[in-house]
């Protein structure tokens, strides 16, 4: 695979998933920081009913999670694809 391809896959897997991760950590923060505040609803259809602190700080750390897993895909793929291959000449 060529230096400019595998550059290319890097930036296409951070765009796809590297920025959908971001904005999962930051949702998955303030959603975890205003349910400990008791700030945090769930709505499903028509309804609204507010969340204890404990289950919205624990979805909040899930999204978090997630989303660290996203941005760990961009960052292994440039790894794997950039690295220089073991007896390769440069």
């Amino acid at each position: 695979m060529s230096r400019q391809t595998a550059l290319i896959i890097t930036a296409v897997t951070a765009l796809l998933c590297g920025c959908p991760g971001l904005g999962a950590c930051l949702w998955g923060a303030a959603f975890g920081i205003g349910g400990a505040f008791g700030n945090a609803s769930l709505t499903t259809g028509s309804e609204t009913s507010p969340l204890d602190p404990t289950t919205s700080m624990l979805i909040g750390g899930g999204v978090i999670c997630l989303g660290l897993l996203l941005i760990l895909i961009p960052v292994a793929v440039g790894f794997f694809t950039l690295r220089q291959k073991p007896g390769a000449t440069a």
